[in-house]
């Protein structure tokens, strides 16, 4: 299938595809290697990525961490398999508990719903694992008791993000030395974590939910105002999924249902088919536009139908019927930017880690706290930092993602999968916030509408809609595209690249694999 590739390299890049048998790929170094080991080792991709996901919750804290949420699309060799392991809000949140905010705040114990990642690697490594448990904690135990060295893009970032945390002590204790960041380069230990990987390793992830480290948690909440409780904790499970898919240009993009907001990728492929985007260059301002549009619409949709599956008003499916699709995508105008309602059918700051091994398995997935750090709150002397997911929901009366006891808040992270005649073919995913499903179609018209190897796919320069007409591009955009977008209508700006997100994919073609990183951040594809 790489034959069917384009092997030029058009716009600027640090990086070349990696072509391997068994591969691993990150936004981080030294978690990819750590992944790489368990494969040497004899582990199967299941055993690479948890190894991968645990030491990046070590490596690259302002993004992940032990108290973030996990989602993962596998290709077990037979079959694909959703897991939906993101935690549920505590019993206490009632619509009247939030009564007090005006809008759900984005810090503090009243954003931190019950951390999913340490279930999703149990879960996956008692379903699929061949390695031991305590293997795969080996190198994250190691760099976080012996330290490891920042890596450049994650200390930039460290430094600025810990303006914003800095006012809770949990924080300052865990992730600032002497009262400053680290910096890129500079040693970073952290035993305290090593201490709770170790406790999460000898039990097979009971301390954190039911143990030691959970009633550190607890105890940590009602002392500074958090209403979550043990029972919160115990009564968290993982569940496995359908994904849910759309087929475009001969291949099926598969996404993680509701809460996740994969629904966006596939509802903008879906208004998409009814154009021929082929017809139009990669960067020209026809094809560009017709992107934004759908993206637009795509979004108008997600925000107002995404929720916990158990409030969802009706079957996701029905918002990618190719009617409704049809519908949506004659609203588009070809030569002026528009805003967009949602529609109504007819009725019938992330990590991403992928690996692949010879035998044929496949494993996309993802990680994160939502915003940095996450909430700011970090349980003194666990080195576990809580996520802030609870942000997601909505105070919206009547709305799906109205916030609740006991629900899932819509999610951003999402992995991707992509199979061709019921085979794999594709697992990748575009880290960032919102970014994520609008990465997830550019990958896909890149490498299918114009047949861009992934390594080409991931260095292309990349937009963003935001709210209204606001769109944000890089800086690398082609000039003449944006001129002509702007007579359009589109309010066009330029972004620090951080704002586009960071892909990492794999690829699979006949006796191996193609894969490619971000050159956004600091990770590599590695493999043998």
């Amino acid at each position: 299938m790489s034959k069917d590739f384009k092997w030029k390299f058009p716009y600027p890049s640090r990086r070349m595809p990696i072509c391997a048998k068994n591969i691993v790929a990150t936004s981080q170094p030294l978690a990819a290697q750590a992944g790489l080991r368990m494969l040497l080792k004899g582990g199967n991709a299941v055993d690479a990525i948890i190894a991968t996901a645990i030491t990046i919750a070590v490596v690259e804290p302002t993004s992940n961490g032990l108290g973030s949420d996990a989602f993962a699309i596998l290709w077990d060799g037979k079959k694909l398999n959703g897991l939906n392991a993101s935690g549920r809000s505590p019993a206490a949140w009632t619509p009247e508990y939030f009564s007090k905010y005006k809008e759900m705040p984005l810090l503090g114990w009243d954003t931190v719903t019950i951390p999913g990642a340490v279930s999703a690697w149990v879960e996956l490594w008692k379903k699929y694992g061949q390695l031991s448990f305590k293997e795969l904690f080996e190198p994250a135990i190691d760099y976080a008791k012996k330290g490891y060295l920042i890596s450049p893009i994650t200390g930039d970032v460290w430094n600025p993000l810990s303006r914003v945390f800095k006012k809770y002590p949990g924080y300052r204790e865990a992730f600032l030395r002497n009262g400053k960041a680290p910096k890129p380069g500079e040693l970073f230990k952290f035993p305290d974590q090593a201490r709770s990987l170790e406790l999460i390793a000898e039990s097979e992830g009971e301390a954190f939910y039911h143990g030691e480290l959970a009633k550190r948690i607890i105890d940590y909440a009602k002392k500074t105002g958090g209403t979550m409780t043990l029972e919160d904790l115990e009564n968290h499970n993982p569940t496995w999924v359908e994904p849910i898919k759309i087929e475009y240009k001969g291949v099926e993009l598969h996404e993680i249902p509701p809460n996740g907001q994969g629904l966006a990728a596939l509802i903008m492929l879906g208004i998409l088919k009814n154009f021929d985007i082929s017809s139009f260059k990669p960067d020209s301002v026809d094809s560009i536009h017709l992107q934004l549009e759908a993206m637009k619409l795509a979004f108008a949709d997600a925000h107002r139908y995404i929720s916990d599956p158990s409030t969802l008003e009706f079957d996701p499916k029905y918002l990618l019927h190719p009617e409704y699709l049809k519908e949506r995508a004659s609203l588009i105008d070809s030569q002026n930017a528009q805003n967009y309602e949602y529609g109504l059918p007819n009725f019938g700051d992330t990590v991403y880690l992928t690996a692949a091994d010879e035998n044929g398995m496949m494993i996309s997935y993802i990680q994160s706290n939502y915003f940095a750090f996450g909430s700011g709150i970090v349980i003194p002397g666990t080195g576990i930092s809580l996520q802030n997911r609870g942000a997601g929901f909505v105070l919206e009366e009547g709305h799906p993602n109205h916030v609740g006891p006991n629900k899932r808040p819509y999610h951003t992270i999402i992995p991707a999968f992509v199979t061709k005649n019921r085979e794999p073919l594709m697992s990748y995913g575009v880290m960032g916030g919102p970014m994520q499903p609008q990465g997830h179609a550019q990958m896909m018209i890149r490498i299918f509408e114009y047949k861009q190897n992934p390594q080409t796919a991931n260095d292309a320069p990349r937009w963003r809609v935001m709210d209204g007409l606001d769109v944000i591009v890089e800086s690398e955009f082609n000039k003449e595209t944006v001129k002509a977008l702007k007579e359009r209508g589109h309010k066009i700006s330029t972004s620090h690249f951080v704002e586009f997100g960071g892909a990492q994919m794999i690829y699979k073609v006949d006796g191996g694999y193609i894969a490619s990183s971000d050159p956004r951040k600091d990770g590599q594809a590695v493999g043998f």
